[in-house]
């Protein structure tokens, strides 16, 4: 059965199951009720939180079935998912059986988008993807396109919902979307104007499956592209995926490097962020877009951020005063190589959000020496070629977490001179954390780096990686008042 048309009087009582009622599942809820749709909310859990939840959305209107996320309501005629419920899911197996498509909250959201009185069309979506740099690239984005003077917001899997987005009394201009695997999994009529996949590396395989449905979500992303699939150019998986994209006509591949760039590429020189994509007669030619002072924090991998970002922005006309504008305005998120503090000569930084092998190895790329606190929930990860290639920088390890014993193994055999220390076991919260920053002291000497950088999810022992960083902030200001 072929899903409805998204706008006009096909929504009218027509029968729409939602999976999940977390944020985005709430979020679909209430928009689908307002177009008029007969709306039954699932979900496997039961628990106080969750009927809260449902309370509110019953009063509503709004039918929730708590205790049973396998079983599809009788007459569905599309389910509305929310991103982290699996392809494998039960309750997609029953819609797949009863010809009932299934749509993504980003899926819902490009259906309902609005054209805008100024040019007829829909606002166009820069979208952002990769396994990690995701939020920030989309957040300097964001930056540069306010500076250019568009009226525009960070949104999909950062900030604004994109439903509320699209459906925004306001309408934007133009959109920075972040999105995740798990939601272009689910939205197969999305195609952004411009598009970048920053990188790729294995993560939540278990989700997907395999390293090749993973990169094959990702590479949705490029689907339909008007201007510029944004690639990079030190990541050939990334240009692979471009090779493999159906885009409009005319669309260009653009690649951004943190070398002197060629033709129809972004990099650097001398110290300059530059393009060459964008530019007339650009085999002669170049732009100028800013300094490598003027990204926060000029760590490598951020500095690629910013091209990505830059590049998005520039296919969409910004002018490169905006660019170098954006940048500079630009803060990063808490969590995210942040500095907290330094203390007896020692450097403490915060990266808490590097919950992989990709990430932590970005951010042990940008220090040295480093004593580095490791450790969590690995997903199936493996440490060797991370470890391989920190070996050189590292005076020390400090290791928490349930998946501690992965990271010794590969310290044990690629960095068997650094010295490691392991938290006690069974600790969490802020007793463990505090306990690994004084571990991390004692290794430390004047000039050195403790770097959170865990590679690993945080659920085993905090409640999100956000709390992690903050609990080894509380310890290093401790440590400082001492």
């Amino acid at each position: 059965m072929t899903a409805p048309e998204p706008t006009g009087p096909d929504w009218a009582g027509l029968p729409v199951a939602v999976a999940g009622l977390g944020v985005s599942g709430i979020s679909a809820a209430r928009v689908l009720h307002g177009l008029g749709a007969r709306v039954t909310v699932v979900d496997g859990g039961s628990g106080e939180g969750l009927r809260a939840r449902a309370a509110e959305l019953e009063a509503l209107g709004v039918t929730v079935r708590l205790g049973d996320g396998a079983t599809l309501p009788g007459g569905t005629r599309l389910v509305v998912t929310s991103p982290g419920w699996p392809p494998s899911s039960p309750l997609f197996a029953a819609a797949a059986e009863a010809g009932v498509e299934v749509w993504g909250d980003v899926e819902l959201a490009w259906r309902l988008r609005r054209p805008l009185p100024a040019t007829g069309e829909p606002a166009p979506w820069l979208a952002v993807t990769g396994t990690n740099g995701k939020t920030t690239t989309v957040q300097m984005l964001a930056s540069i396109l306010t500076a250019a003077g568009r009226r525009t917001a960070a949104v999909g899997n950062v900030g604004v919902s994109v439903l509320d987005a699209v459906l925004a009394e306001e309408p934007y201009d133009v959109l920075a979307v972040e999105l995740s695997s798990y939601q272009l999994h689910w939205a197969p009529s999305l195609r952004p104007y411009s598009a970048a996949v920053l990188n790729l590396a294995p993560d939540h395989l278990d989700w997907h499956g395999s390293m090749e449905a993973y990169a094959a979500d990702k590479g949705r992303i490029y689907e339909g592209n008007v201007v510029a699939c944004v690639y990079n150019l030190a990541d050939p998986a990334t240009e692979a995926l471009v090779r493999e994209a159906d885009v409009e006509e005319g669309c260009r591949a653009v690649g951004f490097g943190l070398g002197a760039p060629g033709p129809s590429n972004f990099g650097v020189v001398d110290g300059l962020l530059v393009d060459r994509a964008f530019v007339p007669d650009r085999a002669k030619n170049a732009a100028e877009l800013g300094a490598v002072e003027d990204v926060n924090p000029p760590a490598p991998h951020n500095i690629a951020n910013a091209l990505a970002a830059a590049a998005l922005a520039r296919a969409y006309g910004v002018e490169p005063k905006a660019v170098r504008e954006g940048l500079r305005a630009f803060r990063p998120d808490a969590h995210r190589i942040a500095e907290v503090a330094v203390v007896g000569g020692v450097t403490y930084v915060d990266d808490s959000k590097a919950t992989n092998t990709h990430a932590a190895a970005a951010s042990l790329a940008a220090y040295r020496p480093i004593v580095w606190i490791a450790g969590g929930l690995a997903k199936g990860a493996t440490f060797d070629d991370l470890v391989q290639g920190a070996a050189e920088r590292l005076r020390g390890a400090v290791l928490i977490g349930e998946d501690r014993a992965l990271i010794r193994e590969a310290l044990a055999r690629h960095a068997p001179d650094v010295p490691v220390i392991e938290a006690a076991e069974g600790q969490t919260g802020a007793v463990a954390m505090t306990e690994a920053v004084r571990a991390a002291v004692s290794l430390a000497r004047t000039g050195d780096t403790v770097l959170l950088a865990p590679a690993c999810a945080s659920m085993d022992m905090f409640t999100n990686y956000g709390e992690r960083g903050d609990l080894f902030a509380a310890a290093v200001r401790e440590l400082a008042d001492q």
